[in-house]
């Protein structure tokens, strides 16, 4: 008897060990998914172009490319790549340059070189383009530029284009922070949209086809829209953040590792662009620091706390990034940290560290230290110059974002008709 539970209990050791330890069904299913559910019933006899990189890939974690170049109903073609590599191991602005595939022996066009546009003879022999790339809810990351402007090149050579949606790691319903200037447009910054715009990649899209934002490429009388096709997904709402999808997250890039790390990248992203301080890159916390040698950080952290902002916390820290700034000075400055994501005022934040830091430390004026460069980068990623120049003149933080609020309305109302999901 002893003998026999002694077996029993080792089988059930056994089967304990061989259990994963998290196991379950997403909530959601991106497009990859309802569109394999399908049978690529769009896509069949066709020819087909895929715009992705290691983001694209199902809810089990098999890649875009394998499982369309591996579907009888489908003849992938060509691959396109975008910043940041079609696997996402390239660094931030490094140029991209064309390849063969070693896996399926397909050619890599890069979007992110020579050109940022599907050529004409990219486009050769491609019946169908689709875009399969995991966004970050932000307009100054780069992807939604390189969407843009291959529905500009699918409208010009009259080819469908496709996206198979992907949900928005910021949710569904927070628009904020500025709107872009037409006169800052840049490929971090294409259309005329908050900083933070509340929409996933296939309302994006559709956005930008129903409002003809199409430049068409120059050519006269092209049309300004591109036959577009939406593969909506499945149980996904606006009010979810990623980590409530059930999704596992892939790094969008190399400092985008995890899924709330998108949130930090809002909050310190911008001042990244200035050089003249640090947000933690070079380091192990990416987006999640306000650092640099000059920086008083009890002093910041008082400052920043004494503001009482909702959901979050500064906590004083020094630090010595290990990469890209190799030169071992020693960074003092604060830690974020995120108590509840769900009141965080992440433009309010964004807009209050920039003023700490020029109200705390004036003799190392953040703007008037940085290259004529870098404050023009500054200004094409926030979208307009004029977010500086009120901070440059004292201007309150609270009187930034009335002006913000202002300028967002009309694109509230042109958002509404474009929304897919509850």
């Amino acid at each position: 008897m002893m003998r026999k539970q002694f077996y029993w209990f080792m089988w059930l050791v056994l089967f304990l060990i061989a259990t994963p330890l998290y196991s379950h069904e997403p909530n959601v299913k991106p497009g990859i998914d309802v569109l394999r559910e399908s049978g690529f019933d769009i896509l069949k006899g066709k020819r087909v172009g895929l715009i992705t990189n290691a983001t694209g890939v199902t809810s089990d974690l098999q890649s875009t490319v394998d499982v369309l170049f591996n579907s009888p109903a489908v003849k992938l073609v060509a691959l396109f790549s975008p910043e940041h590599g079609v696997r996402g191991d390239a660094d931030a602005g490094k140029e991209i340059n064309g390849f063969i595939d070693s896996r399926t022996g397909l050619p890599v066009y890069s979007l992110y070189g020579k050109t940022r546009r599907p050529t004409k003879d990219m486009l050769r022999g491609i019946d169908v383009l689709v875009y399969d790339i995991q966004d970050i809810g932000v307009r100054s990351y780069t992807y939604i530029s390189t969407m843009g402007l291959a529905m500009e090149a699918a409208a010009e050579f009259e080819i469908p284009f496709v996206v198979l949606d992907r949900p928005n790691p910021l949710t569904g319903d927070r628009v904020e922070g500025p709107m872009l200037e037409l006169k800052f447009k840049s490929f971090i910054g294409g259309y005329p949209i908050p900083y933070v715009y509340g929409m996933t990649t296939g309302e994006l899209a559709t956005m930008i086809n129903g409002e003809q934002w199409l430049n068409n490429g120059g050519t006269p009388g092209a049309p300004g829209k591109c036959d577009l096709t939406i593969v909506t997904m499945s149980g996904w709402k606006r009010s979810m953040w990623w980590d409530e999808t059930g999704l596992l997250w892939i790094p969008t890039s190399p400092h985008i590792p995890h899924s709330f790390t998108t949130i930090f990248a809002v909050l310190t992203g911008l001042l990244g662009e200035l050089g003249t301080a640090n947000q933690g890159i070079g380091y192990t916390l990416p987006f999640e620091l306000v650092g640099a040698p000059w920086i008083d950080g009890y002093a910041l952290a008082r400052y920043l706390n004494n503001l009482n902002l909702p959901g979050v916390q500064f906590r004083p820290i020094s630090y010595i990034p290990f990469y890209k700034d190799t030169t071992g000075i020693r960074y003092k400055g604060v830690q974020i940290h995120i108590t509840d994501r769900n009141v965080l005022p992440i433009t309010r934040i964004q807009i209050s560290i920039l003023e700490a830091l020029l109200h705390l430390f004036p003799e190392y004026n953040i703007f008037d230290r940085a290259k004529p460069d870098r404050i023009n980068s500054f200004d094409k990623a926030v979208g307009t110059d004029d977010i500086r120049r009120a901070l440059q003149n004292n201007t309150s933080v609270k009187d930034i974002l009335q002006r913000i609020d202002r300028s967002n309305e009309q694109f509230m109302v042109k958002r509404e008709k474009y929304l897919l999901y509850k």
